[in-house]
């Protein structure tokens, strides 16, 4: 089991751990929907030192992204960031990846999943063996990642670094010095909150930490688990690898067609095109909402006129909502809005309605 540079600090906050992709990781701290409320209201602080990051430079460093993931890293300007995956030949998702390109033009980064991160460099090192200018870094183990997450989160991380974070858009990144180190900051966010995410040496990381908790607790800060960090995600209809996709959804499945482009020869392009030529998918990915007291959890399995349509991918109880969510692919025609479906629990069915996602989008 791995562990990230900040495993003491988080159990000296009493925080509770567990696995997550091979790594010992914060689920929780004060608790999961009371810190997913504080990220929502004010800001949370989030570990992310699972995730892996690696370094592509070199001059085949573009044409190698082209054949490697989804999106056209050719239309990412200098200091931007695209969602993307990677797939296999069959079009089916072996990761969601973002990739960055460099703020000054020369090469890419890229942030990937904690639990796919060996089959990822295992697919990259082997893509990369037909460039001959081409390198690879993985500095998962040089680098911490920490994420600032929720309304407070600009006034939050200005505190410990002198880059104008205004002129940092939403989807894009800078490097500069943090607490007088050489860093980095991008505003991506996995929780539907505006929020940025921190780079910069391990050696710093705990000094990271406790200085944005100490600064921030003005503005209402709290460390948080990953615990709440996956109701927000759900909340905001943003998917996580092995729930609303796997090795056995496509982009197409999933309604993530917004990161694939079709203007370069992508591994599973032409499986994609195969898919798209027959009529599509067969099935959709929709929100589900329920007024029952019972939570969809993964696995359980969706139901209408007492057959099995699908099952849940992910759900929790949502306190945005007041209520419980849930995903889960339907075949296409029960996948409109105001479909009454049930989850099955113990063989009982338990009411639920198909709901437009994302459950939550904040105002701008």
């Amino acid at each position: 089991m791995r562990e990230t540079v900040l495993k003491s600090v988080h159990q000296a906050l009493g925080a509770r751990m567990v696995p997550f992709g091979g790594w010992d990781m914060p689920v929780q701290y004060s608790g999961i929907l009371e810190e997913a409320r504080t990220v929502r209201s004010a800001a949370g602080l989030f570990d992310l030192g699972h995730m892996g990051r690696v370094r592509v430079r070199g001059g085949d460093a573009e044409a190698f992204l082209q054949r490697l993931q989804t999106n056209d890293a050719s239309q990412i300007p200098p200091g931007r960031i695209r969602y993307a995956m990677i797939l296999d030949d069959e079009g089916r998702t072996q990761d969601d990846i973002l990739v960055y390109r460099e703020p000054d033009g020369d090469g890419f980064f890229l942030v990937i999943n904690a639990g796919n991160a060996d089959r990822d460099l295992g697919i990259m090192r082997a893509q990369a063996a037909d460039y001959s200018d081409l390198e690879l870094i993985d500095q998962t183990d040089e680098l911490a990642m920490i994420a600032v997450q929720g309304p407070k989160s600009e006034a939050i991380v200005s505190k410990i670094t002198d880059m104008d974070l205004t002129s940092v858009k939403y989807y894009a990144w800078a490097r500069g010095p943090i607490l007088g180190v050489g860093g980095a900051v991008s505003r991506t966010g996995y929780t539907g909150e505006d929020g940025f995410e921190i780079y910069l040496p391990q050696d710093t990381a705990v000094r990271a930490w406790e200085t944005l908790l100490a600064n921030g607790k003005s503005e209402g800060l709290e460390p948080c688990g990953l615990g709440s960090r996956d109701i927000l995600r759900l909340e905001a209809g943003m998917p996580l690898y092995g729930h609303e996709i796997d090795e056995t959804t496509t982009p197409l499945d999933a309604g993530l067609t917004f990161g694939v482009k079709f203007t370069h020869d992508f591994v599973g392009r032409e499986a994609l095109e195969r898919i798209q030529a027959a009529g599509g998918p067969t099935r959709r990915l929709v929100g589900l909402e329920t007024e029952s007291r019972r939570v969809p959890r993964q696995g359980y399995p969706i139901v209408h006129g007492g057959e099995t349509v699908g099952v849940v991918c992910s759900g929790g109880a949502s306190p945005t909502r007041g209520k419980n969510i849930a995903t889960a692919y339907v075949p296409h025609h029960l996948g409109e809005p105001g479909t009454e479906l049930g989850f099955a629990i113990r063989d009982k069915a338990e009411p639920a309605v198909v709901v437009p996602l994302p459950f939550y989008k904040r105002a701008r």
